[in-house]
């Protein structure tokens, strides 16, 4: 600063040059460093100092021409010499006064004067920022606080104003653009046409490029550009909008601000980072609550001021309304017809503008009382739901009693849920809760869902320009609303953004949806041949029917007790998706298919009456917990079950009397059938099943074809127990004659392991290549260990890392003559080697799946017997001849016959073994 001994000028930066004229203070960042920059003005030649932002320096002078002489500078040289000759911080700036750039009019008090700014930053302009107190938040808020007055003038009226009015133009005492509108959208094309002729030039030039060719002219113009300007337009017209600084009424939130953040912690927010973040940063930093509008249209503001604004009154009700206006009919300032309208139950009634500007009442001290012209903030309306809902009660308000609501109010609010887009975070949501919390100290909903955005497959926002919109009502009546709504729910949390994809609502339709169909043709099946009628007051005991029964109805709870728990806490989409997991994987895909047999026997035994029981307590539970998300196929489902059974169910009044699924209550977890050793060695019995299968797909076996033996390593005697009770089922499952087990101690599997650089490197960040190092060494104990207990302690150069078996993967190499398969801790080795007798009986199974194809493709009924004849194929016959009691008695054949010669159309074509055909006739008896 010592260094500065000559005129300077302050660098700042407009996007709007419009509001020049008004500037009446500069602000820089206190902390910011600024340079002086001795050089010359590129519009006038003229040597100049100037002052902005370090950061910002290299925006404005190129390094290039650095070594040039400011001596040697002539007017007309492109390359411009500078000179850095001082530099400081901002808070060294603050205080510095200025010339006025854009003379017009005077300030009355302090302007003109350097002032700090904690909006001012270096990310872009010069680090100095124009304050136009008139036409800007920020600048508003600045002046302000450092007692800067704006630049104003006496409109007609008496009254202080802008230099712009409020249509949009400069008032006369800007004298150089007096009339003329600050944007150029404003002008229609023969009024721009008109004002070119009037500025005498070959096209339009508007406000703003006047004044920039003004300011270059006089030397206060450094450096002049097109900026594409991100500012407000108007929804309606698409034309700028302009800021003025009004007066409005506000109400003072601010005085229950803690309130409003303590409540607001009480409150379940979906997601939680809304309620805390979002919300919760918007009350911490809560400013009054500007509640008027300069509007024609919505809620009139109900206050009435005397003319000198000394008296006023705010109208609480249409009774509070008729007494005031009796008293101003009484004094002479009303008709007293007015009293005829205020009635609500007049036809007529309405207190909009402009019948209700007209009211006059009187005040306390009998002068005349007008309207405030304002209306009230729209989102007021929003937040005043709950009340104008239940309306006010007259007696109760004529009582005084804190909430004079009508009956239904006290057991409807607070609301227990509300949803909405995540941009009502200051609109509705903030209103609910801003109104409940002055007016009654409570929240206004005791759960809300923050609803993310629908976008395309690509994660972009929909659009009609774009062509990437989803057409909902073709959508729905493609797929039908159930399946879109559990895709849309299952898919992505609410709260989140959703890539919607058609793609998707289909796949949904076939997995689940026609899964859960296919499993209730197959009970409706067999029912409707047994005439099998559920008893809701006599069914078999939950202790006598099978462990796979038991196991189901476990799972059943299980999932009754998950979703219940989801939906409480609103997650629907974990809902959704237990829901899904135990349709396909636990109901269809294992209880279903295992218990195949038990549907086809002729007796109706106990067994076969609990399967029956068992499935249809499944299917109908299913319906009422996806009855939320998917209302009409549930209810479709929910009375296809039990509308045989309705008039027993009403006369008895058992839970199934109702007609609909919505109707009834949702089936309570029986945590007593809860059996957590059943469902975890069923577990693995699932598990190793899916493993053994993956390796039959490998090699490419067919599950028809028998293999001799399964090696399964255990932990513990525990895990080895657990898995020897379902060991027959398994064997069975895959079709495997014998399994073994084997300690991990036996040396017989070698495993392997590696980081999971996904996981793993999320934790452990740059030690991530040493750490990989690291697993990749561990010994066979040492992966063991990690198995057995969960966790290991990793040495990392002089660190010590605990790392988990989801931090990394398992395999194990394959014995020769054995497929190996590790998953999850659990480890499985399978024979698959052929032997003769275990090809024949391969045979003899891939012959019983064509013939049964042939039934169903035939039409026969599932307890039609049939006549076998078979074309003598001399590879095949000791398969067949070996097995032909086992193969009769699943095909329901009462004769099986070779012959020598078989025609088609007669007799059908069937591979029984890669590579080897043969003729077949089958004949219904």
């Amino acid at each position: 600063m010592q260094n500065i001994n000559c005129d300077f000028y302050f660098l700042a930066w407009t996007t709007t040059p419009w509001t020049l004229p008004s500037n009446s203070a500069l602000a820089v960042g206190e902390k910011i460093g600024y340079v002086w920059v001795k050089t010359f003005n590129q519009y006038t030649n003229e040597p100049i100092v100037v002052v902005l932002a370090k950061d910002l320096f290299a925006k404005y002078f190129s390094e290039k021409n650095a070594a040039l002489s400011l001596e040697d500078f002539k007017p007309g040289d492109k390359q411009i010499p500078f000179k850095v000759i001082a530099e400081c911080k901002g808070s060294t700036l603050t205080g510095i006064a200025y010339e006025q750039l854009l003379p017009y009019v005077k300030p009355d008090g302090k302007a003109f004067v350097a002032v700090a700014g904690d909006f001012v930053s270096t990310e872009d302009g010069t680090g100095i920022v124009h304050i136009a107190p008139t036409f800007g938040a920020d600048d508003f808020r600045t002046a302000k606080q450092q007692g800067i007055s704006a630049i104003l003038v006496t409109d007609e009226g008496g009254n202080p104003s802008p230099l712009v009015d409020k249509r949009g133009r400069f008032v006369k005492e800007v004298t150089d653009f007096a009339g003329e509108y600050v944007k150029e959208e404003y002008l229609t094309t023969n009024e721009k046409e008109a004002e070119r002729q009037k500025q005498g030039r070959d096209k339009y030039l508007s406000v703003d490029e006047r004044i920039a060719i003004k300011l270059k002219q006089e030397n206060k113009a450094f450096k002049v550009e097109k900026y594409e300007h991100n500012y407000p337009h108007c929804w309606r017209t698409d034309k700028p909008v302009l800021y003025y600084p009004l007066d409005s009424w506000f109400i003072r939130t601010t005085a229950c601000k803690d309130k409003m953040i303590a409540l607001n912690k009480t409150i379940n927010w979906k997601p939680e980072s809304t309620g805390i973040g979002r919300f919760g940063n918007w009350l911490e930093n809560l400013v009054d609550w500007n509640l008027s509008r300069s509007r024609y249209w919505g809620i009139p503001l109900p206050i009435w001021r005397s003319e000198d604004e000394k008296e006023e009154k705010c109208i609480g009700s249409i009774i509070e309304l008729r007494t005031e206006i009796e008293k101003a009919v009484a004094a002479g300032f009303m008709d007293a017809h007015h009293l005829e309208h205020v009635d609500a139950s007049k036809s007529d009634f309405d207190l909009h503008r402009p019948y209700v500007d007209n009211i006059i009442l009187i005040s306390d001290t009998g002068k005349k009382m007008y309207r405030e012209t304002d209306l009230i903030d729209v989102w007021f309306d929003s937040g005043a739901m709950p009340y104008a809902q239940w309306q006010l009660d007259q007696e109760k308000l004529s009582k005084g009693l804190p909430m004079p609501f009508n009956e239904g109010f006290n057991t409807g609010y607070p609301a227990d849920f509300i949803a909405e887009g995540v941009d009502q975070t200051r609109g509705w949501f903030f209103t609910l809760h801003a109104i409940a919390v002055m007016l009654f100290d409570s929240v206004a909903f005791k759960n809300v869902v923050s609803n993310g955005l629908v976008l395309d497959k690509n994660g972009n926002k929909m659009s009609k320009r774009l062509g990437n919109a989803v057409d909902p009502f073709e959508t729905i009546g493609k797929y039908g609303p159930d399946a879109t709504r559990w895709y849309m729910i299952s898919n992505a949390q609410p709260w989140d953004n959703l890539k919607f994809n058609v793609d998707g609502i289909a796949e949904v339709q076939r997995k689940f949806f026609g899964t859960l169909y296919n499993t209730y043709s197959f009970f409706a099946l067999y029912a409707n041949i047994d005439g099998f009628v559920p008893d809701e007051k006599n069914k078999v005991p939950v202790q006598d029917r099978s462990e796979l029964d038991r196991w189901i109805l476990s799972k059943l709870n299980n999932l009754v007790q998950r979703v219940t728990d989801s939906l409480n806490d609103y997650e629907p989409t974990f809902a959704a998706r237990q829901i899904e997991e135990f349709v396909d994987e636990h109901l269809s895909n294992w209880y279903v298919r295992l218990s195949r047999r038990r549907f086809w026997r002729s007796e109706m035994n106990t067994d076969k009456q609990s399967a029956y029981e068992t499935l249809f307590e499944c299917l109908m539970v299913t319906a009422q917990l996806m009855s939320p998300v998917a209302p009409f196929f549930s209810d479709w489902l929910y009375r296809n079950l039990t509308d045989s059974m309705r008039s027993n169910a009403i006369a008895a009044k058992t839970p199934l009397q109702y007609t609909s699924v919505h109707l009834t209550y949702l089936t309570k977890a029986e945590t007593k059938m809860i059996d957590t050793a059943l469902e975890e060695r069923m577990d693995f019995a699932q598990r190793i099943s899916s493993m053994v299968l993956a390796l039959r797909k490998k090699v490419n076996i067919r599950v028809r074809q028998p293999l001799q033996k399964i090696l399964i390593p255990v932990d513990s005697p525990k895990q080895q127990m657990a898995i020897e009770q379902v060991e027959k089922l398994i064997l069975t499952e895959v079709n495997v004659k014998e399994m073994e087990f084997v300690t991990d101690a036996s040396g017989l599997l070698v495993k392997k392991i590696k980081a999971n650089f996904k996981v793993l490197g999320k934790k452990l960040g740059a030690l991530m290549k040493d750490a990989a190092a690291a697993i990749a060494q561990m010994t066979q104990d040492d992966i063991r260990n990690l198995e057995s207990k969960g966790t290991f302690d990793l040495r990392i150069n002089q660190n010590i890392v605990a790392i988990s078996v989801e931090d990394v993967e398992i395999s194990s190499e394959d014995i020769p003559g054995w497929q190996v398969n590790s998953n999850g801790g659990l480890t499985v080795a399978l024979d698959i080697s052929i032997s003769p007798q275990l090809r024949d009986e391969g045979i003899a199974r891939e012959l019983i799946n064509r013939v049964q194809n042939l039934r169903k493709d035939k039409g026969f009924e599932v307890t039609d017997k049939i006549l076998v004849k078979l074309k003598n194929q001399p590879s095949i016959i000791t398969a067949i001849e070996s097995n032909l009691d086992y193969i009769c008695a699943e095909i329901l054949a009462s004769s099986f016959t070779w012959v020598e010669t078989l025609a088609t159309p007669v007799a059908d074509e069937i591979e029984v073994e890669e590579g080897v055909k043969t003729l077949i006739e089958i004949e219904r008896i």
